[in-house]
């Protein structure tokens, strides 16, 4: 018997309940005949059992961390979910209260590590606003290069892990193999791979070696043909699609109001990006897309990402594009170090060294509030000054902890097997989130 090609189709079949479209899944075989997956039949009162309290996590590889879901079942559907966190006890704000504003940078990288120069670059722009200091326009580029190769690198995990929790393993290789190049281009930049410590107060820790954008263009060049592979596996594949279609969905209201953001919000149709809402880094010069969903289900979710990463993609090539020459870092003795040669050899600078990283430099009084987009959506560094070196309050405002807020709404109502899927979708970092 020849092996027929089975592919999904999507059709509009009336209003649910909030009078939205409903998406149910079809299955066209090579005749043209359509099958329509009809839902299970309701369960008989009479065949109804006890309920019963099943915990996933806090070790488990589906939480992605050390996670905690206490789930009521009826059968296999989820009455109740009650999430439970704090078993990291990070307490990143609280030694920030006993650390100089650069030295704070090495504990930004720990909380959402898979998006450490996003994070480093977050807290700088922050603190630069304390000390009302202009960063120059070559570190303006390389900073918003640094935040798309970390969006793209957190998008591959997110990617590959996802596929694993659902059952495709191939593309967690591809992604995977991917991300090993940017670890590559990172590691000729700065020295590391995942905590880079990638910036400084007024600039960078280093700038870009000789010959590195040929291979930044490179991956460029060749990584979009990646995205289009697994485009092509999973993307209308018919596993893929009935384990995500019209699962953890949520409406655009629901989501504005839970505080969702970033693919999160997006998937549900509320076309809201920081970069664009809120310009940082010169982003209002860039010629980017914000993809956003119809549906807020599993299945916006991975297409709203996976055309995020075209979208990087098309920043970075303007990023090349428009690098320019010049200093690395402000010109402010308050803020940057002297030359190592200086510093070794003349008293002035050895005293100025000295005092900077023994004393710190210290930013008038005052608050600010900058947020940037991270791959998981507004991250947010909220500083108080009291004029010392050190903050007086550091708060972190972490998307994965807001999003992860909305869990026991998304998968009341689904199967078991639905809980991994759907808590894959939010995209959680417990180091944001016991922060």
């Amino acid at each position: 018997m020849a092996k027929r090609t089975v592919e999904v189709a999507l059709s509009t079949s009336g209003l649910d309940a909030e009078g939205r479209p409903q998406r149910t899944p079809l299955l066209v075989d090579e005749g043209g005949r359509v099958t329509t997956l009809e839902p299970p039949p309701a369960i008989e009162p009479e065949l109804e059992g006890e309920h019963m309290l099943i915990n996933i996590g806090p070790q488990h590889p589906a939480t992605h961390g050390v996670l905690r879901l206490v789930l009521e079942l009826d059968g296999e559907t989820v009455v109740r979910c009650i999430p439970h966190v704090g078993y990291l006890h990070c307490g990143f704000e609280k030694i920030g209260e006993y650390r100089q504003y650069n030295q704070i940078i090495p504990w930004t990288d720990r909380e959402d590590y898979l998006n450490s120069p996003g994070n480093n670059i977050a807290f700088a722009l922050g603190a630069e606003r304390l000390f009302g200091v202009e960063i120059t326009p070559r570190c303006t580029v390389l900073r918003v290069i640094a935040m798309e190769l970390s969006r793209i690198m957190s998008h591959l995990v997110w990617l590959g892990t996802t596929c694993i929790d659902i059952g495709a393993f191939t593309p967690f290789l591809w992604s995977f193999q991917e991300r090993e190049r940017i670890y590559t281009l990172l590691e000729q930049w700065i020295g590391a791979r995942l905590t880079t410590t990638l910036t400084r107060v007024g600039g960078m820790a280093a700038d870009i070696p000789d010959g590195w954008m040929d291979g930044l263009r490179d991956f460029i060049r060749t990584f979009p043909k990646t995205i289009a592979e697994v485009d092509r596996m999973v993307t209308r594949n018919g596993i893929w699609v009935g384990r995500t279609i019209g699962i953890g969905a949520m409406g655009p209201e629901e989501a504005v109001n839970a505080g969702l953001s970033g693919p999160m919000l997006r998937a549900s149709g509320v076309a809201y990006d920081v970069r664009k809402d809120f310009p940082y880094l010169d982003y209002e010069t860039y010629d980017f897309d914000v993809p956003v969903g119809t549906q807020g289900d599993v299945y916006d979710r991975f297409l709203v990402r996976m055309e995020e990463l075209r979208q990087s993609v098309r920043i970075l090539e303007q990023a090349v594009a428009r690098l320019p020459d010049g200093p690395l870092n402000v010109d402010d003795a308050r803020l940057i170090l002297p030359p190592k040669t200086k510093a070794t050899s003349e008293m002035e600078s050895m005293i100025h060294h000295f005092k900077q990283v023994m004393e710190g430099p210290r930013p008038p009084i005052g608050e600010t509030y900058v947020a940037v987009e991270s791959p998981k959506g507004e991250k947010g560094y909220y500083f108080v000054s009291d004029g010392t070196p050190k903050p007086v309050r550091w708060r972190i405002r972490p998307p994965s902890y807001v999003n992860l807020s909305a869990i026991p709404k998304l998968v009341e109502g689904h199967l078991l097997s639905d809980v991994i899927a759907i808590n894959a979708s939010i995209d959680i970092v417990m180091g944001e989130i016991d922060r």
